[in-house]
């Protein structure tokens, strides 16, 4: 099935067919004005396609008495040549000055004349008076006796210039070419733009259905590999789940027994020291499943107030008695995960409290993205350890010891759901002391339909 699809629909074969699509178009544009603009166009007298017409009328009207001439002059008159004939020049009432023809000038028409000599003149609508009404072609035949034909087409009451012409062809080709390769490329860029989508959407949804498989051949192959790529990253985080539950579960049983079997020891330091350890193992099997499963259960995006959402953190520490400043604007509209938003804010908030003293939390924004910054008056982290805190599990110490509680997993868990947003969590020290937690989020979800 590949390989028929690879004879089929390639991007080798698109880009040639857009090729040659493009100069067919600009052909067609060409022909088609060459049809239309002959109306309009100045071409050679020669050129004009009524030659044979003018010569056969000639050799009638010349032939025939000159009482005749006007009533026949009349006769050969069709709606695309007017025929007229007058004793003298100027009773056609047209310009002084037109151009003679020499007998080199039009040889296809002096041909078909035949041996007489005739005294033929042109005249074109740059001989009328500028914006002139009249302005028009007319070829006029002197006649052996003196008298005048003229002949004029009445489609050809206006030209126009070689200049403007050859312009025109330009821009029809160039015209024609920009359609033909706005489609194409449209064609080619649409299902790459699935693909982006898609792949960026996996980014934030772990349980994101596979991509359609579509476009050209090498796109085709592209898809398939990314969608066997994507199961099984997700059959791996489905196993590894299933693994931490089940260490989790099984350790949760000896740990029971231990924390029984340390009501009995005697030694009462001892077995205070053992129920806490016990105590805090068992906390860090929990917390650390907690981490693993958040990475896999996705909350669902939706539109909320940013700015009421970061109130109520802070009303939760104010009921604590804990005093959380803040500095921002009373409402800004966000698509995302609330949630997850409230958790990041909720721990980057903990660490502040716990470790340091006057929280902030001031929230801004521009066109491009949300900025939530926690700031506080602490001891700050060395340089050399601003990413490290990000690991899980990392603590500092001494300065921030068991005792306090956390594993150490806040960190790790409020920059897990940044990047789930298609932001960033960064930290920085303060001038003067202190920390600074930025929190930068575009403006929706990179995967919002």
């Amino acid at each position: 099935m590949i390989r028929q699809i690879a004879h089929i629909d390639t991007l080798r074969r698109r880009i040639a067919l857009t090729i040659v699509a493009a100069m067919l178009s600009s052909l067609v544009l060409y022909a088609l004005f060459v049809q239309v603009a002959g109306v309009w166009a100045k071409p050679p007298v020669d050129q004009i396609g009524l030659l044979d017409q003018v010569a056969a009328t000639t050799r009638v009207i010349q032939a025939a008495p000159p009482a005749m001439r006007a009533q026949l002059s009349d006769a050969a008159s069709n709606p695309t040549l007017e025929v007229q004939w007058r004793e003298r020049r100027s009773g056609f009432e047209l310009p002084v000055s037109g151009t003679l023809l020499g007998p080199d000038s039009a040889p296809v028409l002096r041909e078909l004349l035949g041996e007489t000599d005739h005294k033929i003149e042109v005249l074109q609508p740059a001989n009328w008076p500028a914006d002139s009404p009249q302005a028009r072609y007319v070829m006029l035949v002197q006649l052996s006796d003196d008298s005048w034909l003229s002949f004029t087409p009445p489609q050809r009451s206006w030209g126009m210039s070689a200049a403007l012409r050859f312009a025109i062809v330009i821009a029809l080709g160039l015209v024609a070419t920009w359609l033909v390769a706005w489609f194409a490329t449209r064609q080619l860029a649409n299902p790459l733009q699935r693909f982006t989508s898609a792949a960026q959407r996996f980014g934030g949804d772990l349980h994101a259905p596979p991509i359609d498989i579509e476009g050209p051949y090498e796109i085709r192959q592209a898809i398939i590999a990314y969608n066997t790529m994507q199961a099984k990253i997700q059959q791996f985080i489905a196993e590894r789940t299933h693994m931490l539950a089940s260490i989790s579960h099984d350790l949760r049983a000896p740990l029971t027994r231990i924390r029984l079997r340390c009501e009995f020891i005697e030694d009462i330091e001892q077995q205070r020291k053992l129920i806490r350890d016990t105590d805090e193992m068992q906390s860090m099997i929990n917390s650390a499943l907690g981490f693993f499963r958040d990475e896999a259960l996705q909350e669902q995006a939706t539109s909320f107030d940013l700015s009421e959402l970061l109130q109520t953190v802070i009303d939760d520490y104010s009921d604590q008695g804990i005093v959380v400043d803040f500095a921002g604007p009373p409402h800004l509209v966000f698509f995302g995960r609330p949630v997850g938003i409230k958790r990041i804010t909720a721990n980057l908030l903990e660490n502040a409290v716990k470790y340091a003293k006057r929280p902030c939390i001031k929230l801004s924004s521009d066109t491009c993205s949300v900025r939530i910054e926690v700031s506080d008056e602490g001891p700050g982290i060395p340089e050399s350890e601003l990413e490290n805190v990000f690991s899980p599990f990392f603590r500092l110490e001494p300065s921030r010891n068991r005792n306090s509680g956390g594993v150490g997993l806040g960190l790790s868990s409020a920059r897990a759901m940044s990047r789930l947003h298609g932001g960033e969590l960064l930290l920085r020290n303060r001038c003067g002391g202190g920390l600074v937690a930025h929190v930068e989020l575009p403006h929706g979800l990179l995967n919002r339909p």
